[in-house]
């Protein structure tokens, strides 16, 4: 039912920890209407070209994430954050493939349900910019008006990342580097996790 991408059978064969996990995984994905395509170096499940769900391997888990997963109604309450500052993905970990065996008709629930969320046009609700900058970058640009209009350009995904990563250091000298290294890369228009 859905659309396989011959370039990530090299991908799938790999011999990594979650191979046959990400192997059943990747099967259940593509039971529904969804395209396969690379993005960011590994495969992502499309619905008419807009990002539904990706899975991966960490070293103690594999995961069936979801984009707008705040969005999905979660009744097996299988849906958790990835991490302290997600607010619109949620994952589903994985610790055995029987696990996922286990699950797979609520998998594809999920995955059905969130297909449907995109054919309605449903967007996450997210305050704009609810976090405090760090002082030592609100300094920066205070002094500097070329990084300050970069900064405003930038995508609140992009600057929601710096703060998360000048926030991190626990002391102002450290925080004050991370600025000086981020400032090039925030004229450029990008983020901390772009290439």
């Amino acid at each position: 039912m859905g659309e396989r991408n011959p370039r990530f059978e090299k991908f799938f064969d790999r011999d990594t920890r979650w191979k046959a996990e990400k192997k059943a995984l990747r099967e259940i994905v593509l039971s529904c209407p969804l395209t396969e395509e690379l993005k960011w170096r590994q495969p992502v499940y499309c619905y008419q070209g807009r990002n539904v769900a990706t899975l991966d391997g960490f070293k103690d888990r594999c995961v069936l994430s979801f984009f707008k997963g705040v969005l999905l109604s979660d009744p097996e309450g299988l849906l958790v954050p990835p991490g302290g500052n997600s607010r619109a993905a949620r994952i589903v970990p994985f610790t055995s493939l029987a696990e996922i065996e286990e699950r797979a008709e609520t998998l594809r629930a999920y995955l059905m349900e969130a297909i449907a969320l995109e054919k309605a046009g449903a967007k996450v609700d997210l305050p704009a910019d609810d976090f405090d900058l760090p002082a030592e970058l609100a300094d920066a640009l205070d002094a500097d008006p070329a990084l300050a209009e970069a900064w405003a350009a930038l995508t609140p995904g992009r600057r929601r990342g710096w703060v998360v990563q000048v926030s991190g250091a626990k002391q102002a000298e450290t925080r004050t580097r991370r600025v000086a290294k981020a400032a090039p890369l925030i004229l450029e228009g990008r983020g901390p996790h772009d290439r």
